[in-house]
């Protein structure tokens, strides 16, 4: 029998106290209803200029050595109360630079990653399970959850991307695992350009503009057959005086700008953006582009592990 007299209990206040003393929860009088009838909107939109931040990345190469820090990148956290590091729930956005004939050590993850290369000289790779992939602007990249990979850039010349992580979601859910490489940078001599995990923008763009129209001036393409289980990348085409209109839905989205100039406009919140400006869409707001010269834009979203568990909805069916 339990310790506790609950039966001499007189009234629900006294109730409440008992349950403390087993630490347990009445599920009748909860502060924070465990249930509500649509998504909270946690996080806001937000908007980071590329050019900040190559400012900054250029700084740090007299400052940051790659000798110690596992990567010379820079957090798009966004900008609510106490946050540090998730750009939305699921997903983090992050800006990289690799110096002229520098390389960044080779690791591996749980987390599954993906790069939006911004500048880069001929001869400047990942390395990717022991084969070198060439980065080209506009190149979209894949690391795999547990593949070794590592950086260089042998040409003479900075390189810069955007780099897109699940992190958040694998912290949330806890199997978090990091290992170095042994050998500091995996040995690769093979150089594989026609990697299925490369999406080279000279061969992704045509098809993009090839596309039927979602919309007046608006095309869109989901790159694969390759992909990740637990976010997509989408490529969409904006044609300058053209406007694609989102309706809110559970997806949360980043977006990367590879070419053009527009604007954005999401929960009462504007944005002017050009080519290597990321912008955090969370789930549960409408948003608006409209593009003032010709625009493409990446998305990366975790739409595809929403989908695996019936969970995508939209203002339309939600």
């Amino acid at each position: 029998m339990s310790s506790i007299d609950f039966a001499a209990a007189a009234d629900l206040a006294t109730l409440h106290g008992l349950l403390d003393l087993v630490q347990m929860k009445n599920g009748w009088a909860k502060p924070v209803p465990s249930f509500y009838p649509e998504p909270k909107q946690t996080f806001v939109p937000a908007h980071w200029r590329y050019r900040d931040a190559r400012a900054a990345l250029h700084k740090a190469g007299s400052l940051v050595a790659t000798e110690w820090a596992e990567r010379r990148n820079l957090i798009m956290a966004n900008p609510i109360p106490g946050n540090d590091y998730p750009t939305v729930r699921t997903l983090v956005g992050a800006y990289q630079m690799v110096q002229a004939g520098e390389t960044a050590r080779s690791h591996r993850h749980t987390p599954n990653a993906m790069r939006v290369v911004l500048e880069a000289a001929p001869h400047t790779y990942t390395i990717v399970a022991g084969k070198k992939i060439p980065m080209a602007p506009g190149d979209v990249l894949l690391t795999p959850n547990w593949f070794y990979h590592g950086h260089s850039n042998e040409s003479d010349e900075e390189a810069y991307w955007a780099d897109f992580l699940d992190s958040p979601l694998v912290h949330l859910l806890g199997p978090m695992f990091f290992e170095g490489h042994p050998g500091e940078l995996e040995p690769a001599q093979e150089i594989a350009t026609a990697s299925p995990l490369r999406f080279a923008f000279a061969e992704y763009k045509p098809r993009l503009l090839n596309q039927a129209e979602q919309a007046a001036g608006v095309r869109t393409l989901l790159l694969g057959p390759s992909s990740l289980p637990t976010f997509d990348r989408v490529a969409v085409s904006i044609a300058k005086g053209a406007t694609w209109t989102v309706p809110r839905s559970t997806v949360n989205a980043i977006f990367i700008v590879v070419e053009g100039e527009g604007t954005s406009n999401a929960g009462g919140a504007h944005f002017t953006w050009q080519r290597g400006d990321m912008i955090a869409l969370p789930s549960w707001y409408d948003h608006q582009h409209k593009a003032a010269s010709d625009a493409v834009l990446m998305r990366v979203s975790d739409e595809p592990l929403l989908r695996k568990l019936d969970w995508v909805r939209s203002g339309a069916n939600g």
